[in-house]
């Protein structure tokens, strides 16, 4: 059978464990009951596990069996495979066996759900409002696509299950713990997926190569000024006239210092201060978030916000702490791997199913940190309920964001065939 018929043959298992994971969504680096479910789906598969230590991350490397020089390494003789590839994996061959990573993250977010399905989350202030439950249970649906053709892998895949994804860094966690080598050798292609709940019409994929997402910073400003009474500001020093100011001249910053053409967007989500009308605070702060699509406007900002701000804070008379966080860098996909991600989306689905973007995506993703690292790309896949306009379906970080359970198979399959496919490339542009 294909890989797609297969996966289809799971899919009432993949469904069941997405909505176990739902109904228990887990928030950040700790996700231990996550963890239990993703072991209970790789118990009996023929794959060497690493949990993490400074979080609750599964990594599992499956041995492929094909092309190994051993006597009866036979599909039905699970002794006997497992010897073979513990023997190659120790041998010199082993550094040139190709190996191909596929990541799917698992944290939620702590958002309160509103969709009312029957699956809903059963922990108050914690919801998948972002759809890694879909790529979970996808991941563990495509580990047991891969070892049932492990005879047909001449090479090794590891799977990496990362939590925190959501603004905790997990990925970079993983990779100073060592997920990149856990095959012995560094990956030569790595692959993501993330399903939406809107842009694109259901069931479609969609990607582009070169920049797939943004730069994400953190912006962190707190005004010190000196607290007083409402009717008498001049004898205060009145730290809200001047985040106001700051919040609407850092916009106006950014039309006349970056080219329009290489776009900046800085957003303010949080802006405190004060507790009554007439009284005049000791201090104002407001945090940002700041998305950028060129490393040379990511630099640019780390000057340039700082300057601006104290320039104000001076102006005003008032102090200012400035705190600039770097966090994740720009998503880049490799033009070769991408290309070959779109030719296992068209092979698998037909081309009516696959979009190419004209651009990127503002969001950011720590799988930017395996990109930097290791040649791969990152898939998009509209999860979009059916019938829903997915132009204006509510999104991804939505309390009242859904996401189409028919899509688990596909996500499966493509996860799988893009391992098998890929090793087989490697392997065989190594024995010409």
């Amino acid at each position: 059978m294909t890989v797609t018929a297969d996966a289809r043959q799971l899919q009432d298992e993949i469904v069941r464990l997405r909505h176990r994971l739902h109904q228990e969504p887990e928030i950040g680096l700790d996700l231990p009951r996550t963890q239990e479910k993703v072991l209970e789906a790789l118990d009996g598969l023929p794959f060497e596990i690493t949990l993490g230590q400074d979080t609750t991350s599964v990594t599992a490397v499956l041995r492929g069996t094909a092309g190994l020089d051993q006597p009866a390494a036979r599909n039905d003789d699970a002794a006997t495979i497992d010897a073979a590839a513990s023997a190659a994996t120790g041998s010199s061959a082993a550094a040139d066996r190709p190996v191909v990573l596929l990541r799917g993250d698992m944290d939620g977010l702590p958002v309160q759900e509103a969709t009312g399905v029957d699956y809903s989350s059963r922990i108050d202030g914690a919801m998948h409002a972002c759809g890694h439950d879909l790529h979970t249970a996808m991941l563990a649906g495509a580990a047991t696509l891969l070892a049932e053709r492990r005879h047909q892998l001449a090479g090794d895949v590891v799977l990496m299950f990362q939590p925190g994804e959501e603004g905790c860094d997990g990925a970079g966690v993983m990779i100073r713990e060592g997920v990149l080598d856990a095959a012995g050798k560094r990956p030569d292609a790595a692959f993501g997926m993330h399903v939406m709940a809107g842009l694109e019409p259901n069931a479609r994929f969609f990607t582009k190569p070169d920049i797939l997402m943004s730069a994400s910073d953190g912006l962190f400003v707190t005004v010190h000024g000196a607290g007083g009474h409402g009717s008498a500001p001049h004898s205060a020093k009145d730290p809200v006239t001047a985040v106001s100011e700051m919040v609407t001249a850092l916009q106006v910053m950014i039309t006349r210092q970056f080219n329009m053409f290489d776009p900046v967007v800085l957003t303010v989500g949080l802006l405190q201060a004060g507790t009554k009308r007439n009284v005049i605070p000791e201090n104002a702060r407001f945090e940002a978030t700041v998305r950028t699509f060129s490393e040379a406007s990511r630099e640019k900002m780390m000057t340039a916000v700082p300057q601006l701000l104290e320039g104000i804070a001076a102006a005003h008379g008032l102090a200012v702490t400035v705190d600039y966080q770097a966090e994740y860098p720009l998503t880049v996909t490799d033009v070769d791997e991408t290309h070959h991600a779109e030719r296992i989306i068209t092979s698998l689905f037909g081309g009516e199913r696959y979009s190419r973007m004209a651009q990127p995506l503002g969001g950011s993703e720590d799988f930017s940190r395996v990109l930097a690292e290791v040649p791969g790309s990152f898939i998009c896949l509209s999860a979009a309920a059916p019938g829903a306009d997915h132009r204006t379906a509510p999104f991804n970080h939505s309390p009242f964001a859904t996401f189409d359970d028919n899509v688990l198979a596909d996500g499966t399959a493509l996860y799988a065939e893009l391992a098998l496919t890929r090793i087989a490339e490697l392997a065989a542009g190594r024995t010409r």
